[in-house]
């Protein structure tokens, strides 16, 4: 009889010490945040301002790794696979997550059953750019210089089904104009003809605007979404003169189904101060971020908006008329 009581005590004592344990010893290596698109796009400058404050917090390395191409699947798909130990996330964008699921008749994973939302990150708002040659200097006047000539006007995106590609197909829906779409494999390209002149308009961050528009190699004339941003207060919102073009970026840390709850928790919890450093809260504007996010930075809140703009972009998607493919 002492003998079982000795062991029930010592089994008990052995789960007691274990379960906070593998919080409190987490992370024990360094911990990968898988990027779905190129070093130097916008969701990798904000993911890597992150992971230096989670480093230096945590105590081990968060490291930043690049799996660009085919849409954010190739990233996406590789961390849905990925073992749920907790030292493999997915800097997630709206387009992985939101998008993808209504433009791709088959995809490698699953949004809602393959991942476990950890935090809202911050969004990036989407400029509208013109060569400075073009005429136009509001989105009215660009909207007129296109219906006095039809299809003369070019505008460069990111593919018909990605995120500023949607943009541009809502303008040409609610202004009744026909820019011509012309869809890039990245970023680089699409600015350089834009600035050449080989395009005329171009859709892109404002992460990544925002250089441009500095050196005056491209005008900022509207920025998506139903506000102005700190960034460019004096660029007009797109919804000052069209109506439900209000699209844009938003990134989120995203874990593989099966992670345990306290490190979703605590890998939460330091985000959310990363958020909260002066310098973070200093340079984001300017690189053209929103990291106010407020309840979305925790599990809870983060799979509430993930709900929400899921249904929300299918019925954008919808109205637009774009069918999975």
């Amino acid at each position: 009889m002492l003998k079982l009581f000795r062991r029930i005590l010592v089994t008990g004592a052995t789960l007691c010490l274990s379960l906070p344990a593998f919080a409190q010893s987490w992370p024990q290596r360094p911990v990968s945040i898988v990027v779905p698109q190129a070093a130097g796009n916008s969701p990798d400058v904000l993911c890597r301002l992150i992971a230096e404050k989670l480093s230096r917090a945590l105590g081990q390395q968060f490291v930043v790794e690049n799996r660009p191409g085919a849409a954010n699947l190739i990233g996406t798909q590789s961390v849905a696979r990925a073992a749920a130990d907790g030292y493999t996330f997915l800097f997630a964008t709206s387009a992985s997550l939101v998008t993808n699921p209504y433009t791709f008749k088959k995809l490698p994973y699953d949004p809602v059953k393959d991942f476990t939302p950890v935090a809202m990150v911050g969004r990036s708002n989407h400029v509208l750019l013109v060569n400075p040659e073009v005429k136009a200097k509001t989105l009215p006047e660009l909207i007129a210089l296109e219906k006095a000539a039809p299809g003369t006007l070019s505008m460069a995106v990111d593919g018909p089904r990605n995120l500023s590609g949607l943009i541009a197909q809502s303008i040409n829906k609610q202004a009744g104009t026909g820019f011509v779409l012309i869809p890039y494999n990245t970023t680089t390209n699409a600015i350089q003809d834009s600035m050449m002149g080989r395009t005329q308009v171009t859709i892109q961050s404002a992460s990544v605007a925002e250089s441009f528009i500095t050196a005056g190699t491209l005008r900022a004339i509207a920025v998506a979404g139903s506000k102005r941003i700190e960034s460019l207060p004096d660029v007009p919102a797109i919804s000052e003169t069209l109506k439900s073009v209000d699209l844009q970026g938003w990134f989120m840390v995203m874990a593989p189904v099966g992670t345990p709850s306290d490190i979703i928790d605590k890998l939460s919890a330091g985000i959310a101060r990363a958020l909260e450093a002066p310098d973070v809260r200093e340079r984001a504007p300017v690189l053209g971020f929103d990291v106010r996010v407020g309840d979305a930075v925790t599990p809870a809140g983060a799979k509430l908006f993930f709900e929400a703009q899921l249904a929300s972009s299918g019925k954008i998607i919808q109205d637009l008329g774009i069918e999975p493919e």
